[in-house]
């Protein structure tokens, strides 16, 4: 992520935030609204905003503060990486691919190139790809828990849709769409 010139939040505001947000989310939100007041060109915080507003289930709000950091800082990874998966969640996989696009550029072994990849297959129904994909992805992230967590939960579906166990899903969207609603409940 280059800093093209633009005011960044100092790491010790960054750790308050993240202080207020383990308190209370509200709150959080409130301070992270003050930061971006004095620091609107920072992508962490839209991108820390948006991970916010997706738990929270304002998927809408999400997307737009996601595309906001990508939009500042086009290279920052995890932020592409999650605004397709917002908008792949939201029934949008040809506006996921778009936003992956640059992540294709990452090394063959990168985690998030593998995810990205997996669930590319799971979008063409694909599912024995994208299970792949998606372990190889996760044996590869020793950065990203929860990232981690998530591709499970994809794999999980797409085997029990494989062995047909599964909820009867139309298509491969319809199955993410499930998984994210099962995520929403945890």
């Amino acid at each position: 992520m280059a800093n093209q010139n633009r005011k960044l939040v100092p790491d010790d505001k960054i750790s308050s935030l993240l202080a207020s947000i383990r308190k209370s989310v509200k709150r959080g939100l409130r301070d992270l609204d003050t930061a971006l007041g004095e620091f609107p060109d920072d992508p962490r915080l839209h991108f820390l905003k948006g991970s916010l507003e997706a738990g929270q289930e304002d998927y809408a709000a999400a997307r737009a503060s996601m595309r906001r950091a990508v939009d500042l800082a086009p290279d920052f990874a995890v932020a592409r990486f999650q605004l397709g998966l917002l908008l792949l969640t939201s029934g949008e996989p040809h506006a996921a691919q778009e936003a992956w696009g640059p992540l294709h550029g990452l090394p063959p072994d990168n985690y998030m190139h593998l995810f990205v990849r997996g669930l590319t297959h799971l979008i063409h129904d694909q599912f024995e790809d994208t299970a792949r994909l998606l372990q190889e992805g996760i044996s590869r992230n020793r950065e990203n828990a929860p990232m981690n967590n998530d591709m499970q939960m994809v794999i999980d579906e797409v085997q029990k849709k494989m062995s047909g166990k599964g909820a009867a899903a139309t298509s491969s969207v319809d199955l993410l769409l499930q998984q994210a609603r099962l995520k929403s409940r945890h």
